[in-house]
């Protein structure tokens, strides 16, 4: 079956589209609107700082050494290879799964691009304990990744007689 009659096409690009533009929209009201440029610190409870952090790394800020282009050529053949995938795809979690994660790396590219490093704003700690501070495009991708996982273990599809 060719990939663009294949079921769960349209919606899965959808819930990508929409990953990407939840992220740019908060990020372009925070930056663009609000102006903030870094370091700015709001505590919304004992547990959670809603922050502005720029990460010139990828996820935990890993290969934050390597220079923009370097990261901004992995992330285009990471996207691309999970475009592929996404476009052999029948399964609707893997459909679904795959296209979070592109919205979310998209968007993410898209920061490297504009602002040199990825901008990230929510921040969970407790104590001396803190959890590496993320975005809405980190969400979409986390969540793809958990429903490719699901696909894996077997969830979501139809029990073989």
């Amino acid at each position: 079956m060719p990939a663009l009659t294949r079921p769960y096409l349209i919606p899965s690009l959808l819930v990508g589209l929409l990953a990407f533009a939840l992220d740019r929209g908060h990020k372009f009201l925070q930056i663009d609107m609000l102006g903030w440029r870094g370091g700015e610190i709001v505590p919304v409870t004992s547990f959670f700082d809603y922050v502005l952090v720029w990460n010139p790394g990828v996820s935990y800020g890993l290969l934050n050494d390597l220079p923009v282009w370097a990261l901004g050529a992995i992330a285009i053949v990471a996207i691309a290879a999970l475009a592929l995938w996404w476009s052999r795809a029948a399964d609707p979690l893997v459909r679904f799964g795959l296209m979070l994660a592109i919205g979310g790396a998209v968007s993410n590219a898209l920061d490297r691009l504009l602002y040199g490093a990825v901008a990230d704003f929510f921040h969970f700690h407790w104590q001396a304990w803190s959890f590496y501070i993320f975005n809405i495009a980190d969400v979409a991708i986390t969540s793809g990744v958990l429903l490719l996982l699901l696909d894996f273990v077997g969830i979501g599809r139809p029990k073989k007689a």
